[in-house]
């Protein structure tokens, strides 16, 4: 491979940020094939800024590659805890608690606002254009965020700073 093309090959690489697992998160957010690389740029953000993990789980609809994470100027990145799991049934293995699973889905039943919420939980979202299966959400707990107004849902990364705040709110709120 000639110069030129080793330096194209490795500027466009898969590209992983730093820590690969924190100590003791304050959650851990799984994106279900998450189609838009905006969205899961807002979400690396908000995860940097908690200390939460992200956990992306494939097929995604783009690439994480070095040039497009500069191009996008995620410029904290590096601080991000990543962990891609390459289909729902491997990622499906890393949780130990399931009863510590939320799957966040308009037709969960309970109000995320009505779950109390630890250190460490694993909180799901579904792809942009159709969410979680009911086979993917067995076994955990289907919650959703209360609106009132005549919308199908929200954008997705609305949807998980909404809740991973909620989960920031009751964890910093609770007594050591």
């Amino acid at each position: 491979m000639s110069r030129r093309h080793e330096r194209c090959f490795l500027k466009n690489r898969p590209f992983l940020p730093g820590p690969q697992a924190l100590e003791d998160p304050l959650c851990r957010v799984v994106l279900v094939e998450p189609l838009i690389p905006e969205n899961t740029g807002n979400v690396s953000r908000t995860c940097v800024g908690l200390g939460a993990e992200l956990h992306l789980v494939e097929p995604m609809g783009f690439e994480i590659t070095e040039s497009r994470v500069k191009r996008a100027g995620l410029d904290y990145w590096s601080h991000l805890s990543l962990q891609i799991h390459p289909d729902f049934s491997s990622w499906r293995m890393q949780p130990k608690a399931p009863e510590r699973v939320f799957y966040v889905e308009t037709s969960g039943e309970k109000s995320i606002f009505d779950v109390e919420f630890q250190r460490g939980d694993w909180i799901v979202f579904g792809k942009e254009t159709s969410g979680l299966t009911p086979e993917q959400m067995a076994g955990g707990t289907a919650v959703s965020i209360p609106m009132t107004g005549p919308i199908r849902s929200l954008n997705l990364s609305n949807a998980v700073a909404i809740t991973v705040f909620e989960l920031f709110r009751q964890v910093s709120a609770a007594p050591s």
